[in-house]
């Protein structure tokens, strides 16, 4: 799956380009563009850097359609509503510890070189509302937290990508492959600048801010 986020005119409503790998093109929705790091994206990141397969991208590759997700092109295949409406439902839970995983992590680039004890007792407190791995507890059941240096890559990595996307120019985007080759690589392309066309791809149809439902 290919997932593209164009680089717009600070203020404008964000949205990235969702090509699944059975043809079917979405436009996803996000909020207004600008230079900081798009929530869509940090994500993306988040959930390659820690490995996560059944996250909000995941999910979405699988054939999950949020309300901020608009057909644009490609034939969608037979039961497909129902198929997203039953992820939704299997998923709520996977979705909602991925949700939080991606909040650590920012909230972990916020911090100047904190410690492996730092970032455990922050992701225990984030992660508070969900079990997490615990002797007892049955594997199916709960979230492995991640080790405190495993999380502290993912924020290092994540700091990149919002160095690079606050150096885009308007009119350019950048790509990521989904899932990547490898799990500690992305592909990023800077498109040649053109002018910018301020109507989202589908022709201004419902653009509305993203809701995970």
């Amino acid at each position: 799956m290919r997932v593209t986020f164009p680089r717009l005119a600070d203020y404008q409503r964000a949205y990235a380009v969702v090509e699944r790998d059975d043809g079917v093109v979405y436009r996803l929705d996000s909020g207004l563009a600008g230079r900081k790091l798009p929530h869509d994206v940090s994500h993306l990141i988040v959930e390659r850097e820690l490995r996560i397969s059944d996250g909000i991208w995941g999910s979405i590759a699988a054939g999950t359609v949020y309300t901020s997700m608009h057909h644009l092109r490609g034939r969608r295949p037979p039961h497909a509503a129902d198929r997203s409406e039953q992820l939704k439902r299997t998923q709520r839970e996977r979705i909602m510890r991925a949700e939080l995983l991606a909040n650590l992590i920012e909230t972990i680039t916020l911090l100047d070189d904190p410690s492996p004890d730092e970032i455990q007792r922050l992701a225990r407190m984030k992660l508070s509302v969900v079990p997490v791995a615990e002797p007892g507890k049955d594997p199916a059941d709960v979230v492995a937290l991640p080790p405190p240096e495993v999380l502290a890559a993912a924020a290092r990595t994540l700091q990149v990508e919002a160095v690079r996307w606050a150096r885009l120019r308007v009119g350019e985007e950048i790509v990521y492959e989904w899932p990547p080759v490898n799990p500690t690589a992305v592909r990023m392309l800077h498109a040649v600048p053109r002018p910018h066309d301020p109507r989202p791809r589908d022709g201004g149809k419902g653009r509305r801010p993203p809701h995970r439902r």
